[in-house]
């Protein structure tokens, strides 16, 4: 599997993003050189692209079929591509606040920490429906890191679509995510611009 090894922080600075989108508190302190030179709109286009392809995690070919997918689905295509995105498994997971980033999120899906409806589901783009129970396995429950990951879970502000207890190791999807849920600045418009070429 391909995978991004460039410095978060690095990335995050080159996308204009900050790095608490992505669960990181760390903010780097280097001044940067300032360029006014101005970006043609393909540039602009590309960057919103890449910005929302490393929110998520999600590689080129992977994103090219939320797209496809957005399309042929009925309502406004951009919309309907990061409400695809949003009910990803290891983006609930982060939301709900069983991790502390998607990158983590993505790992602990992986090794099989989580259930979706009392079945083990260890596919990080598998999609959550309204109506399903995404839990910590019983086996992960007594671990160091859950229980911390509990504990701190007062402090995050959990989105209207999940359902979770504040001392719970289930979360239930009650809606779907809607555009407003969204907590970073994108322009999808650029992104189904780009595509539409």
């Amino acid at each position: 599997m391909a995978k991004n090894t460039q410095p978060v922080l690095k990335r995050c600075k080159a996308l204009g993003l900050s790095p608490a989108v992505l669960g990181y508190s760390k903010e780097t302190k280097r001044q940067g050189k300032q360029t006014r030179r101005k970006q043609s709109e393909y540039a602009l286009q590309l960057k919103e692209k890449q910005k929302v392809k490393f929110i998520y995690g999600v590689l080129e070919k992977q994103f090219a079929r939320y797209y496809e997918n957005a399309v042929s689905s009925k309502g406004i295509t951009g919309e309907t591509m990061l409400q695809e995105l949003e009910r990803r498994l290891d983006n609930v997971v982060f939301r709900a606040g069983f991790a502390s980033s998607r990158r983590e999120a993505r790992q602990l899906v992986n090794h099989g920490h989580f259930t979706v409806n009392g079945k083990r589901c260890n596919i990080p783009s598998a999609q959550v429906k309204v109506g399903d129970v995404v839990a910590v396995s019983e086996k992960s429950r007594q671990s160091v890191k859950f229980k911390s990951l509990l504990e701190e879970f007062g402090k995050k502000t959990m989105p209207k679509w999940i359902d979770r207890a504040p001392d719970a190791f289930e979360a239930k999807i009650a809606a779907l995510p809607l555009r407003e849920d969204i907590d970073y600045e994108v322009s999808e418009n650029l992104i189904v611009e780009l595509y539409s070429r």
